[in-house]
């Protein structure tokens, strides 16, 4: 009898439930772990430990014990470095352990893009707001300051002035596991950013996507993206200098099968800017737009690749129309009072609604991407269609909220 494969996915958010769901397809057993069970994500796993997933030690025991043939941190960026640490210790499948920590750590990364050649902003890192201030006058602003190792926009904030940057400096510290921040110049950009996901085979890039990163300005954090659409605003030679880089990196870092979360930009200067890569599945459900926007299932590709199973069907395909993803957000703290979508649009438009909170429960203003509240998936015709609709959401859409008292 085949023993059944074991797969360890690092966090309990909603962004793993399709992990689970393919994981299960393949027919592995799905352990789940972090320091909070009341995580959604357990209640779809085979088992749930409590264990924190940035003791890398802890979790290195405790996939010894289970006697696992696979770890991910799908959607979770604490857990990557983890990941890679029990992969490299007990000969699993993933990437060398020295690369994912250059990768998520945005002070390392920005060095190592600098010492070969990459287009790169910028960038200083500091251990203390002291540290940090007392070098001020070396800036040209505007800047933009983050800590070192988080995700979701958390902790960010751009910079216009000195009278700004006392309260960013212990904004970004207090969201840092390290303790430790980045200051680095702000890339104005050409049209849209991209924050989407690519796949590699082997080293190989085998898939690679660019979206349109979009922001409500209205928010109380305006850097937490607020929608995404596939195709990008990007050309098709923005594009294809990106997926050269993104690979040249790739195979710098001896990078192997993985997916990859990938965020870039065009500046105003027209250079082409990597500005992040983490070797996870994006948050924000990216992958799953992927698959319903390109047919490509990075996600059942990614999890049978963390039990060393062979990838299949990750191949460059085109879009299928064009793709929106909302993400919905309550313009206050409150309570939540329903969600409104004009029928006609619904009907035109919606091909999933998923709403992650029900009527009377607290919401909190939109200040990093843990304050979502749901998503909607949308499908249009024509670039013209979805720009109308992404830029008059007022018109067919409303997340109301209602006031504390």
């Amino acid at each position: 009898m085949t023993r059944q494969k074991k797969l360890l996915l690092l966090g309990g958010l909603r962004y793993l439930l399709p992990v689970i769901e393919s994981a299960h397809e393949q027919g592995y057993y799905v352990i789940t772990c972090d320091y909070l069970p009341d995580n959604i994500a357990h209640k779809y796993s085979d088992k749930y430990h409590n264990v924190s997933i940035v003791d890398k030690d802890a979790v290195l025991a405790l996939a010894r014990e289970l006697e696992i043939d696979g770890i991910m941190s799908f959607a979770v960026d604490p857990g990557v470095v983890t990941a890679a640490y029990v992969q490299e210790q007990l000969g699993l499948p993933g990437n060398p352990y020295e690369s994912v920590l250059i990768l998520q750590n945005k002070d390392r990364f920005r060095s190592f893009l600098r010492e070969h050649g990459f287009n790169v902003p910028w960038a200083r890192g500091y251990a203390s707001e002291e540290e940090a201030w007392e070098d001020r006058n070396a800036w040209t602003y505007p800047v933009i300051v983050k800590p070192t190792d988080s995700a979701g926009s958390k902790g960010v904030s751009r910079v216009d002035g000195e009278e700004d940057l006392r309260e960013a400096l212990g904004n970004a510290l207090a969201h840092s596991i390290s303790g430790k921040i980045i200051v680095e110049e702000f890339i104005e950009k050409v049209g849209c950013s991209s924050d989407s996901d690519c796949f590699s085979v082997n080293g190989e890039l085998k898939f690679v996507s660019f979206s349109a990163q979009r922001f409500d300005v209205h928010a109380s954090n305006p850097y937490t993206p607020s929608a995404y659409s596939w195709p990008s605003t990007m050309t098709k030679a923005q594009e294809d200098e990106l997926a050269f880089e993104i690979q040249r990196l790739l195979r710098l870092l001896d990078m192997r099968t993985s997916v990859y979360n990938v965020e870039t930009r065009i500046g105003r200067d027209g250079k082409a800017y990597i500005m992040e890569v983490s070797p996870r599945g994006g948050g924000n459900r990216l992958s799953e737009m992927l698959r319903y926007a390109t047919g490509v299932d990075l996600i059942t590709n990614a999890v049978r690749a963390a039990v060393g199973d062979e990838v299949t069907g990750v191949e460059q395909k085109p879009y299928r129309g064009h793709w929106a993803e909302v993400i919905l957000h309550a313009d206050k703290d409150g309570y939540f009072g329903g969600l409104e979508i004009d029928e006609k649009f619904r009907d035109r438009h919606v091909v999933e609604e998923d709403l992650w909170v029900k009527a009377g429960e607290k919401v909190s203003a939109f200040r990093g991407a843990n304050d979502a509240i749901g998503t909607l998936v949308l499908r249009f015709e024509t670039e013209e269609e979805l720009e109308e609709a992404l830029q008059e959401q007022k018109n067919w859409l409303k997340v109301v909220v209602k006031s504390w008292c």
